[in-house]
């Protein structure tokens, strides 16, 4: 497999403009002979789509939910980074880039992290023209706050609910051009498989979730921006129906999956309180701007909070890095959490929690400030607890929330299939093995708004496709074998759910491939995982019709995926013997817990090739060079 990254040459900043510039253009009065099909309409697909018809490109966008604005980029809390420096404060486009870089632990491609600063600004004045509302000071100016792994104020943001007010602005860019008849919007349809005629992507088959038929989608180029695969841990932040299924079914096509064990746990939601879960809730890694993070200095103390004086609480954050406290980035902070825990010291009914405590900032700044900038949140956490933040300390603990690995891409967005372009979430390029808070919203939006536009135009006009219909063999293949799937599922006649079998891969992920990973774990998972997948084929029930809205039908057809995907993972996760960031081998740490990278053998992405269900993968490697940066062990103390 080639992994050709097709970074341009150049200096660091210049590379953007310059390829931009170099790229060929397709002259405005014949874009509207190009189709372009966007699978996702979150902030990534719904801004991609709408600059594409602004473009004048046909476009078709899907999304399997009933209306583009349940994408779950609303449910994004606390905010999105841009290199302004209004605070005046130190910050710069490379100010970003290197905390990028250096909070992926110096995991990811330099010349796509850079870019991503560059555009970082731009995105706010875009977003502000839309209309998003972010937050005042006094004099009208947008006001910032920090992050972990930042020393600046660099966050734009809404009180609690960025991302709903950011996605309703892309919403309401790609509405207009539905209004206009420039972009064919697909509602209730999920991808079930790309296809690949004469090695190039040229379309999608979907299934109707309310009619269960079975659909073919021709066009000149494809994006994938379907999100990150967080629920393979069952719990997680995710919302229940955010699945793996478009970038697995793409991989097993020929797109490559790079780095898959590169999954964040994020330091702060509400802790597990029982079996019955189904998902966790984040609270917003914002608060720690505000909050103070605790534990009791001495175990087994379950006294209530307000019961335990100064002297006998343990801020163990701010102990362990002083310089950053508790916006220490968000994989330090939740091995931190768990450590604590580990060591008895855990609050809430399982001892699994820690406490994250307002009460300095309230006296300090008083009740209304702290309302003001997250009084949705505490509403929320109240809801969920019926317990008053403002008068009892929140609780929580780590859960599974975002995926830094996905499909690999060059620097033009384009993953190992031509034509197959994959946005956000869904694909590898700029996290490294940990994403700093508050950097998703900025991809999402940078990929959609101010790179696809250009790279995608770029590959139109140096690949004359023809035209073909969706009666070509391939369609067809291609929707007899999701059909044939389809069948499968409702054919077995077993006893378990799929929600069953789904929690049983999720506590066999978690125990074993989660926050603390090491080689018997990760070997016991990969003898666990094929059990589960075979039984799941035996002994799965799948209620009600194909020919109606069937959600466990859905749901079955999205675990099966996870019970291949899981193993891909668990292998990347073995192989990768090293600590990096979120991907915490047990067995490479400093003395003080630190991860132990080894840039001699892992100075590399991890892309992934297909062989066959059961079948180890071919594992590809991208090298990564440092050429303006220097390869450093990663301190926040």
């Amino acid at each position: 497999m080639n992994l050709d990254a097709k970074v341009p040459s150049g200096a660091l900043k210049d590379k953007w403009d310059n390829h931009r510039f170099e790229m060929k253009l397709i002259n405005p009065a014949n874009k509207r002979k190009y189709k372009i099909i966007v699978v996702g309409t979150g902030l990534a697909g719904a801004s991609a789509a709408a600059s594409f018809a602004e473009l004048g490109y046909n476009v078709e966008a899907f999304t399997y939910n009933d209306s583009p604005r349940r994408a779950h980029s609303i449910a994004a809390q606390g905010g999105i980074n841009a290199a302004k420096n209004y605070q005046n404060d130190g910050d710069s486009i490379w100010r970003l880039f290197y905390d990028t870089v250096k909070g992926g632990d110096f995991r990811s491609r330099e010349a796509n992290v850079h870019r991503l600063a560059q555009v970082s600004a731009n995105i706010i004045d875009q977003c502000v023209a839309q209309g998003v509302p972010f937050a005042r000071e006094y004099g009208g100016l947008l006001d910032n706050r920090s992050f972990g792994g930042a020393q600046v104020s660099r966050t734009f943001y809404a009180r609690g609910q960025t991302g709903q007010q950011l996605l309703l602005g892309a919403y309401s860019a790609l509405m207009r051009q539905v209004g206009l008849n420039a972009v064919k919007m697909h509602v209730r349809k999920e991808m079930m498989d790309i296809v690949v005629i004469d090695g190039r992507c040229r379309g999608i088959v979907t299934r109707d979730l309310v009619t269960g038929k079975i659909e073919s989608h021709v066009a000149d180029a494809v994006c994938l921006a379907t999100g990150g695969y967080a629920n393979v841990f069952y719990l997680s932040t995710n919302a229940q129906a955010c699945n793996v299924t478009s970038t697995y079914r793409a991989y097993k096509k020929g797109a490559a999956f790079a780095n898959p064990c590169f999954t964040q746990i994020h330091p702060t939601c509400i802790p597990v309180s029982g079996d019955h879960q189904s998902k966790l809730t984040l609270m917003s890694e914002s608060l720690r701007n505000d909050g103070r993070i605790w534990v009791p200095k001495n175990q087994g103390d379950k006294r209530k909070p307000a019961d335990i004086p100064e002297e006998e609480r343990d801020y163990y954050l701010e102990r362990k890095y002083p310089s950053f406290g508790n916006l220490s980035p968000r994989d330090i902070s939740s091995r931190s959490a768990k450590q604590v825990c580990d060591e008895g010291r855990g609050i809430s009914a399982t001892g699994y929690g820690v406490y994250l405590d307002f009460a300095e900032s309230i006296g300090r700044l008083g009740k209304h400030v702290i309302e003001e900038r997250y009084g949705n949140l505490f509403e929320m956490y109240e809801r969920i607890t019926d317990e008053n933040p403002y008068e009892t300390p929140m609780m929580i603990y780590p859960a599974a929330h975002y995926t830094m690995g996905g499909l690999w891409v060059d620097y033009n967005l384009m993953s190992t299939v031509p034509g197959l372009h994959v946005l956000g979430e869904a694909n590898f390029s700029d996290h490294g093995a940990n994403r700093l808070g508050a950097s998703a919203l900025m991809q999402g939006l940078a990929d959609g708004y101010f790179v696809i536009p250009y790279t995608i135009g770029n590959y139109l006009a140096q690949n004359k496709t023809d035209k073909i219909g969706t009666d070509h063999e391939e369609f067809k293949k291609a929707e007899a074998e999701s059909t044939d799937k389809i069948t499968k599922l409702m054919n077995i006649k077993g006893k378990k759910t799929p929600n069953a079998f789904h929690r049983e891969l999720g506590k066999v992920m978690w125990d074993n491939v989660g926050m603390g990973r090491n080689e018997a774990g990760l070997k016991k998972a990969l003898v666990e995982i094929p059990k589960i997948r075979e039984e799941f084929w035996n002994n799965l029930t799948v209620t009600g019709t194909n020919e109606n809205l069937n959600t466990v039908l859905e749901k079955a057809n999205r675990v099966a995926d996870f019970l291949e995907f899981a193993e891909v993972l668990a292998h990347d996760a073995l192989e990768r013997d090293e600590s990096c960031g979120a991907h915490f081998r047990e067995e490479h740490q400093f003395p003080d817990g630190e991860a132990m990278r080894n840039d001699e053998k892992f100075a590399h992405v991890a892309a992934w090739e297909y062989t066959g269900v059961g079948n180890k993968p071919i594992r590809n490697t991208e090298p990564l060079v440092y050429e303006n940066i220097h390869l450093a062990v990663r301190s926040y103390k």
